[in-house]
């Protein structure tokens, strides 16, 4: 009777140590859980803090006059050559200093044409092409105020280091402080960050043009990528005859699917650059390189899915008289298609993020046009954001946190939708 009660002590105890160790282990699971969550939180929140601001930018009214010999050529027509042989930087900067008359100072002036953007002249131009009648009008414009301006509007610029340690000096202040009492600066929506391609002034810069870059090496690697993964992965799974050379195969698919991303860069640059001589910096290129490093990912996927799919399907196809090929791809393929469409999603979520390849290809150009086919030289949002992130100036640092936000809530898009669409299609079975 007592050996039956010290076993049934050894066995509670022994129960009360392993409820222990499962109850820590359920705690360190959820703490991982809220740790990681954390760390997440924490970095959506500091790009959000540091970005936001640039979804607003400063502008100041100017009143500007443009003569007919800075539009019409000699025949009175609007002409080209004469429009942009015009120095509009010039003629903002001379509209802009006549709000304040009593600077007379060759240096002070200078000082006082930095309130506004290099490239104010340009906003005048391109209102002028759009609507030459309102030559000989003098007109309202609000040009963008400079970087400096913009982040002190914005509360980003610390005055209160001494004069020589800021970019904006007492005297500019005084005259960005007699701006807003004549109510001629405000912030308002910037619209230019959205319909703008690069730009050497902060201010000026927009992510349209790597978007487009973006898009059109997306739509290459699409095309290249998930064709001929699902072609591998069908083979590889009915058709590849099992041997040293498959196994050689998958090997080497799974080492792919883990090799850096630079390495493919470094392999496009070799082939499709110096071997095949296409465009560089080009979207072509840049999807061709990006989808021979999702190719591996989509094809595990593939392989994965079409596993899943019971061999009963394939077995009662080829019993009613249908060939290798007709099985695989009228009957198993769509019921596999959940699970490879979920997979291509995520590789390309993964291929849009990445920048060293697309360095490696040329695709870290400044570029001020707008990208309109896929040979023409372009850039990619994840690459422009390493640009700007590289630049001294505040903003630019300010539109590349913004940049990123979209970027982030891009790729969560992508991967909600592969998780979606995955459990709209998985079948049960």
């Amino acid at each position: 009777m007592k050996q039956h009660k010290t076993n049934t002590e050894l066995i509670a105890k022994s129960l009360k140590r392993r409820h222990r160790k499962q109850t820590r282990l359920k705690y360190y699971g959820l703490f991982s859980v809220l740790l990681g969550i954390s760390f997440l939180l924490i970095l959506l929140g500091s790009i959000t803090l540091n970005g936001y601001t640039a979804f607003q930018q400063t502008v100041i009214k100017v009143n500007v006059k443009i003569d007919e010999n800075h539009i019409f050529g000699d025949d009175g027509k609007v002409s080209q050559d004469v429009m942009y042989a015009t120095n509009w930087d010039g003629l903002a900067k001379k509209a802009f200093r006549k709000v304040f008359p009593e600077v007379t100072d060759r240096f002070q002036q200078r000082k006082l044409s930095d309130l506004i953007s290099a490239n104010s002249g340009y906003e005048i131009q391109q209102m002028m092409i759009d609507d030459p009648s309102l030559v000989g009008k003098e007109i309202e414009i609000w040009v963008n105020a400079s970087d400096d301006v913009d982040q002190f509007i914005k509360g980003r610029l610390n005055v209160e280091v001494p004069e020589d340690q800021r970019r904006i000096n007492d005297m500019q202040l005084s005259w960005i402080q007699t701006l807003k009492e004549k109510n001629i600066i405000k912030k308002t929506f910037n619209t230019g960050f959205f319909t703008s391609a690069d730009s050497r002034e902060p201010e000026s810069s927009g992510i349209l043009g790597a978007i487009l870059g973006s898009a059109m090496a997306m739509v290459v690697t699409m095309f290249l990528a998930l064709p001929f993964a699902v072609m591998a992965a069908i083979y590889l799974e009915y058709f590849a005859k099992p041997g040293k050379l498959t196994d050689f195969i998958e090997v080497n698919i799974n080492n792919l699917a883990a090799v850096p991303s630079i390495v493919f860069g470094l392999l496009g640059l070799a082939v499709f650059l110096n071997f095949f001589q296409l465009p560089r910096s080009a979207p072509l290129v840049g999807g061709m390189v990006l989808a021979l490093m999702t190719l591996p990912t989509i094809i595990i996927a593939s392989r994965a899915a079409i596993r899943a799919v019971p061999p009963s399907i394939r077995d009662a196809a080829l019993g009613l008289g249908a060939s290798k090929m007709q099985a695989a791809v009228d009957h198993v393929l769509p019921l596999a298609s959940p699970g490879i469409l979920t997979g291509t999603i995520i590789g390309m979520a993964q291929a849009l993020g990445e920048t060293a390849p697309l360095i490696m290809i040329g695709m870290v150009v400044f570029l001020v046009d707008i990208p309109t086919g896929f040979t023409d030289t372009a850039t990619a949002l994840p690459v422009q954001i390493y640009i700007w992130s590289d630049s001294a100036e505040r903003a630019f640092y300010e539109r590349s946190s913004l940049a990123i936000m979209f970027l982030v809530l891009f790729l969560i898009g992508m991967n909600l939708l592969a998780v979606l669409l995955r459990k709209k299609f998985e079948k049960k079975w």
